[in-house]
């Protein structure tokens, strides 16, 4: 049995499907890759998934369990974290703070919510910065800690979008080891980017979408090079 599944997920906003007929599976332990061109439903998918939007069709599945039918706080406490592309941190709370909201997730605490948040921080190389307020961090370290946020609720399964989206090559390569040592941790990753190095370098197996729909699903280097995708992203002459 997968770990996740979604069966025929489909997202309509009026006459337009925004997901159509989406199926795919994520085994344990594995990292995921979803890309598509811009529009292509790559974030409606996360916002499915964490019942952010109510589908309007299909099913789907975590642990074997339904769960597109449940509040959208219960998909966090099953074990299914994310991080948003466009990462809003409680601005005037320290680093540590903002990690520790996650954590109150897991416990009532404040001693064990404090802990927990300390090693998340810690994990996240943001241990120098955790006394800092959030809105004085540079959008590199924002989005670690929209990452170290997400992993303080304790995910088995976390969705990533866009973690590296406008960094620079040093600091993509920084995220790309925070994302394995994540998966090495035991957490199984599915990860939205349009950095093709990245997906290529750190998926197991990508997903790529257009219009919500599947136009394939297999090996990193198996996708780079299907038709369909070369002519989503660069058009007809380059298929």
């Amino acid at each position: 049995m997968s770990l996740f599944e979604t069966k025929n997920i489909v997202k309509q906003f009026g006459g337009l499907a925004a997901v159509n007929n989406l199926s795919f599976t994520v085994e344990k332990g594995e990292i995921l890759g979803i890309i598509g061109p811009n529009g292509s439903g790559k974030t409606t998918v996360f916002n499915l998934i964490s019942c952010f939007f109510p589908l309007t069709s299909g099913e789907i599945y975590f642990k074997g369990k339904r769960i597109d039918q449940a509040p959208a706080h219960n998909i966090c406490k099953l074990g299914i974290g994310r991080t948003f592309q466009v990462v809003k941190p409680l601005k005037r709370m320290t680093v540590l703070e903002n990690v520790t909201v996650g954590a109150f997730l897991r416990t009532n605490s404040m001693s064990k919510a404090k802990l927990k948040a300390e090693e998340t921080v810690e994990f996240c190389g943001l241990g120098q910065f955790k006394h800092n307020e959030a809105k004085s961090l540079p959008i590199a370290l924002r989005k670690r800690l929209e990452i170290a946020r997400a992993l303080a609720s304790d995910p088995e399964l976390i969705m990533l979008d866009e973690t590296c989206a406008g960094l620079n090559p040093k600091e993509s390569e920084e995220a790309i080891v925070i994302i394995k040592r994540i998966r090495e941790a035991g957490t199984t990753i599915i990860i939205v980017e349009h950095i093709m190095k990245v997906m290529m370098g750190i998926s197991d197996r990508i997903l790529a979408i257009n219009f919500g729909s599947q136009i394939t699903i297999g090996k990193p280097q198996e996708v780079a090079r299907h038709p369909e995708v070369i002519k989503a992203y660069l058009g007809d002459d380059h298929a």
